[in-house]
């Protein structure tokens, strides 16, 4: 049985998503099928870039999508998309009305989860600073 899910690809704390047709007994980091898409959650607003004709074929040859990429999906429409595809609408049609994505920022790196904590070492140095300026005074 195929599935299409999320692979996760990027550095360590950088997570971006490929958008995969796979196998289901294939492992998570294993082979795939086809390449349909990249999710990237770390810009503003998150972004997708899904080949919607080829998930439509996937859908329709009996793939299966992940719970988690069925909740990105709905986020963006597709999902509504693809259940007129699924009702008989033609599938040129469902894609021609597609609204495309507002522009996300490609800045990946949130300045709200960023800490405005000093180091330890800064404040280590700060501290030794303090300790050698209160000597020298008195």
């Amino acid at each position: 049985m195929v599935r299409i899910r999320l692979r996760r690809v990027g550095a360590k704390h950088q997570p971006s998503y490929r958008i995969v047709a796979a196998e289901k007994e294939d492992p998570a980091t294993g082979d795939f099928l086809e390449i349909l898409g990249h999710y990237n959650p770390r810009t503003r607003p998150a972004s997708v870039d899904l080949d919607e004709a080829r998930f439509f074929h996937w859908m329709r040859n009996g793939a299966q999508p992940s719970d988690s990429l069925v909740k990105v999906l709905k986020t963006y429409g597709t999902w509504e998309r693809w259940d007129r595809v699924r009702a008989g609408e033609a599938v040129e049609a469902v894609l021609a009305s597609a609204v495309s994505q507002p522009a996300a920022d490609p800045r990946t790196r949130r300045e709200d989860t960023v800490s405005t904590k000093p180091s330890k070492k800064a404040q280590k140095a700060a501290q030794a600073e303090e300790a050698a300026g209160a000597t020298g005074q008195g």
